[in-house]
């Protein structure tokens, strides 16, 4: 079983969401910024701005604070972020991708640094890790979009590559280039997703055992904690048996 998706679900479950609630606002803002500034401030003129604000709609983020990210960017006041990757690999082997929006480049690497050697990881040179994913486009709806037929279907109407149904919801991907269309025609079908966005996926996982997976599972948390750090991307397993140890814990 795929473990990011799965650990993201238990941290989801136990809460991190919620308390975490206005960091995440504050990051859909930066890249919603990010975006207005370096295309036009009109999503139908700017794919990513149109991608941002799609994300934070979904995630239920107040119209007044995307209006005031996108004319923050307009009026030319804002902080200049530099996209940064860093990669590297994490306990057991396993090859972390981190995505950063930072106006501090020294202070982004230093704390991802950190973040590695605490967990007994370390980071490599940018490429290091990321022959091993491909980018795609993922779209998220919720169990309660319809039964997994009806999502299927959708998805394949709409053009995705893949699909995955569970109990929480449903994952579907695309190719890169395709998921503004994509996105947009599944909108259409089953109303708005609960994400929207381009991710790193693993062409194979690295098989760990439950003490891996909660060293893992802290790195992650401790890396998502920082400001800058915009998404996680890890290419690790994790059994059922394991997982529903986490879960219970």
């Amino acid at each position: 079983m795929a473990g990011h998706s799965q650990f993201k679900n238990i941290m989801h479950r136990k809460g991190r969401q919620d308390a975490a609630r206005s960091k995440m606002f504050s990051k859909l803002a930066r890249e919603i910024t990010v975006a207005a500034k370096q295309g036009m401030p009109d999503p139908d003129m700017n794919p990513r701005l149109r991608l941002a604000i799609q994300n934070a709609k979904a995630q239920s983020m107040p119209k007044d604070n995307i209006q005031r990210a996108v004319n923050k960017a307009a009026g030319g006041d804002s902080e200049s972020y530099e996209e940064v990757r860093y990669e590297g690999y994490g306990p057991g082997g396993v090859a972390v991708i981190v995505e950063a929006l930072t106006d501090n480049r020294n202070r982004s690497a230093s704390n991802v640094r950190a973040a590695f050697t605490k967990a007994g990881g370390s980071l490599g040179e940018t490429g290091s890790v990321a022959f091993m994913w491909d980018r795609v486009g993922e779209i998220v709806y919720p169990a309660a979009a319809g039964d997994p037929d009806t999502v299927m279907e959708a998805a394949i109407e709409a053009g995705a590559e893949d699909i995955q149904s569970d109990e929480h919801g449903h994952t579907i991907l695309c190719a890169f280039e395709d998921i503004g269309d994509v996105s947009k025609a599944l909108e259409a079908a089953l109303g708005e997703p609960e994400s929207v966005k381009t991710i790193w996926k693993p062409q194979n996982g690295v098989p760990v055992d439950e003490e891996r997976a909660q060293s893992l599972m802290k790195l992650i948390g401790v890396l998502e904690d920082d400001d800058d750090v915009q998404n996680v991307y890890a290419n690790f397993e994790v059994d059922d048996e394991t997982l529903a140890k986490l879960s219970a814990a």
